[in-house]
């Protein structure tokens, strides 16, 4: 039902209730009052009646009389009750009216209303005592006032019916008034819910229509610069999104992938428009489990996957409104420079490893047979010492490529922890003692054992320990630790010396990197002790840590998972 229609039915509703309701009660009121005046009135002429009724007068002509001037009828009845004059009746109708015992003999004045059984209509009676017990009444017929009362009510009746009518009329201007513009601020609101934020509203009015309309018509030009930015914005965030190498996949919660980039396309293989299901996406496992946590609230970071003969590396988050977003890297080209990188190095190391040997081996000889020549003996010393050291090189570089390139696996088994660093030390023992370093091994009883690799543990441990020995000065302390963990156990070593910079920690663990590149090299470090021995704790699942301050020494720790 629209608004107009129902404020002329409310209208009309209202206007018919008050009709009702001011007719009945105004006709209750107006009988009531009527009755009143008109028995008030009827006691003044009783009065007056029973003050002429004197002794010697005819009753009965005395009610005729009086009946005439008055204009209603009346009866007088002696002290016995019997009618001795009515203005109505004479002869023998009046003495077959029956005998009336008043009220008003004990009160004085009495009132009633009842059908008269001589007239046979109802009537109004008021009587009054007179002297001697006797009584004057003066009574009226109640259908005059009924006609009244019945002329009162229809007056009532037509002046509401032109109430009605006018309240109509008015109500149907005030309608039109308040549907028009109110059925334009929907059309208009319709209009910018549909997405047009040109319409505005085309009238003015007073009051709150027109303030409604003045809000809808900001709330529009709100709508249409909000919009317009986020356009731009999307637009912006779109471009920006396409230009990257990087492919970016983002789906909703209903689990449809809503936006791809050009690269995520490529690197995924994905034709279909969007959106479109996930299940369309390659079935690959490493990438719907990080789909399905992220998905779950969870942060997947970088792994790495192989499609066909592309290697990509996933990260997933999720997104705040439900949904998750997918990054992927093509590290297909890293990863191929790479096998490049590990196969020169290794080609050139076997090829270097015997000249050297060689090296090393004439080096040796003429170092003992110019004996008797100090120079030549040092020079010959200095070869064989660049040769020994290039062989260290070569050898590292040779494990490193064999760890990298998968050629080794380890293989855990339960290894004595104080024995393994036993084993470590010895190698270093000697040197440690000519620099005046102590070394030590502190076991925690809890953690005596550990399931690792025992070639790769003495490996780790003797390369650490060796740098422990050469970057701790003279008075210094190494110890190599274990100690239970949460969900293994850490190895390491500690030492007393110089320590590193907390910005070279990040980068210790790199290829040839050096904290300080001289003191390095003088020290005899090749640059690969330390990734070396990372790349080994990862092949058993663990990690690596290395925490340090500068003059107060360095902990490198290995967690090995499991007991």
């Amino acid at each position: 039902m629209k608004l107009a229609q129902r404020l002329l039915l409310g209208a009309l509703l209202i206007v018919s209730v008050f009709m009702i309701v001011a007719v009945t009660l105004s006709g209750r009121r107006l009988r009531t009052q009527l009755q009143q005046l008109t028995s008030a009135q009827l006691a003044r002429e009783a009065r007056l009646v029973a003050q002429q009724w004197r002794p010697g007068i005819d009753p009965d002509g005395l009610a005729d009389s009086s009946g005439v001037a008055l204009g209603h009828r009346v009866t007088l009845v002696d002290a016995t009750g019997r009618v001795l004059g009515d203005s109505e009746f004479d002869g023998p109708a009046l003495t077959a009216l029956q005998n009336h015992n008043m009220e008003a003999r004990s009160v004085g004045t009495g009132t009633s209303r009842r059908v008269s059984p001589s007239e046979g209509d109802e009537e109004l009676y008021v009587a009054v005592s007179a002297s001697g017990g006797k009584i004057a009444r003066v009574s009226i017929g109640t259908a005059e006032l009924d006609t009244i009362v019945s002329r009162a009510r229809r007056d009532v009746l037509l002046s509401g019916f032109v109430a009605l009518v006018i309240a109509l009329a008015l109500a149907v201007v005030f309608s039109r008034q308040i549907s028009k513009p109110v059925t334009e601020l929907r059309d208009v609101a319709s209009a910018i819910a549909a997405g047009d934020l040109t319409r505005r509203p085309a009238f003015s009015a007073p009051g709150e229509i027109g303030e409604l309309a003045t809000a809808v018509q900001r709330m529009a030009e709100q709508l249409g610069s909000r919009m317009q930015a986020l356009e731009a914005e999307d637009e912006l965030l779109g471009a920006l999104v396409e230009s990257l190498n990087e492919g970016v996949v983002a789906v909703d919660r209903q689990r449809r992938v809503i936006r791809i980039n050009r690269s995520g396309r490529l690197l995924l293989d994905a034709q279909a428009d969007t959106p479109f299901s996930v299940t369309l996406l390659p079935r690959d496992r490493t990438l719907q489990e990080a789909l399905a946590e992220a998905l779950a609230g969870g942060v997947v970071e970088r792994v790495e996957t192989q499609f066909g003969n592309r290697t990509l590396a996933l990260t997933a988050r999720p997104l705040g409104v439900g949904g998750a977003v997918l990054a992927l890297f093509d590290l297909t080209g890293t990863r191929r420079l790479e096998t490049v990188r590990r196969d020169f190095v290794a080609n050139v190391s076997h090829e270097l490893k015997t000249p050297l040997t060689a090296i090393r081996g004439f080096a040796e000889t003429l170092s003992s047979e110019l004996a008797d020549d100090p120079q030549h003996a040092q020079f010959a010393e200095t070869i064989r010492t660049n040769a020994e050291r290039m062989q260290h090189l070569i050898d590292d570089l040779l494990d490193l490529s064999r760890i990298e390139s998968g050629g080794w696996a380890p293989t855990p088994t339960i290894v004595d922890v104080a024995a393994a660093a036993v084993e470590a030390i010895a190698p270093y023992r000697d040197e440690a003692t000519r620099r005046g370093t102590s070394i030590q091994v502190a076991v925690d009883p809890a953690a005596t054992t550990v399931r690792a690799d025992p070639v790769a543990l003495r490996q780790a441990l003797g390369n650490l320990v060796e740098n422990a020995v050469r970057y701790t000065p003279s008075g210094g302390s190494i110890t190599i630790f274990s100690r239970m963990e949460a969900r293994g156990i850490s190895v390491g070593v500690r030492d007393t010396g110089a320590g590193i910079p907390s910005d070279h920690l990040p980068r210790i663990f790199e290829r040839f990197y050096r904290v300080d590149p001289a003191r390095s090299r003088a020290a005899g470090g090749t640059g690969l002790g330390l990734a070396i021995v990372k790349h080994l704790v990862e092949a058993h699942g663990g990690r690596v840590r290395a925490e340090s301050q500068v003059g107060r020494g360095t902990t490198v720790s290995l967690f090995f998972p499991g007991s």
